[in-house]
């Protein structure tokens, strides 16, 4: 896979989460931190688990380490700060992305999993899985705003394509 394979991934995923975001901000807090049976409960619950996700792996990528201790960590109690924390975080993701090579994407990850047992992935893997993860749980999160009488948005790529 190509550094432009994964630059136009970050820009999807940049676009996909503005407009998740702008779908759940509509939502009281009650409504949005309602426990509605998903695998993080709420969508507050789901939206912080995919910040939780990137920031896990952006400290892998970088070498940096990482304030994560649970998967199912709040980070962000209020919307309005989960929502400035994902625009940063996307920020990094296209940054991050716009300074890979082919021959940096062929490269070996080495780090440490949640458990601290040593592991090592090929880095266009790694950068595979960040994508796919965000993508699997925007899903649960498009369900959950359904679930919450909120209009879900259009997230297929295909969408992202064409306003591109």
């Amino acid at each position: 896979m190509s550094p432009e394979y994964f630059q136009r991934l970050s820009r999807y995923n940049r676009w996909a989460n503005q407009r998740l975001y702008e779908a759940s901000g509509s939502l009281h807090e009650i409504t949005f931190k309602k426990n509605r049976g998903a695998f993080f409960g709420s969508l507050h619950g789901t939206l912080n688990h995919i910040l939780v996700g990137d920031r896990i792996w952006l400290a892998r990528i970088t070498g940096s380490e990482s304030e994560i201790q649970r998967l199912d960590q709040i980070l962000f109690e209020d919307f309005g700060n989960l929502q400035n924390a994902r625009t940063a975080e996307d920020a990094k993701i296209v940054d991050l992305t716009d300074a890979l090579t082919e021959e940096k994407l062929e490269s070996i990850l080495h780090y440490k999993n949640m458990a601290g047992d040593p592991q090592q992935t090929r880095l266009d893997m790694v950068y595979a899985h960040l994508f796919n993860h965000q993508t699997h749980h925007r899903g649960q999160a498009h369900t959950l705003l359904s679930l919450a009488g909120a209009e879900p948005p259009e997230l297929d790529l295909i969408f992202f394509l064409r306003d591109a």
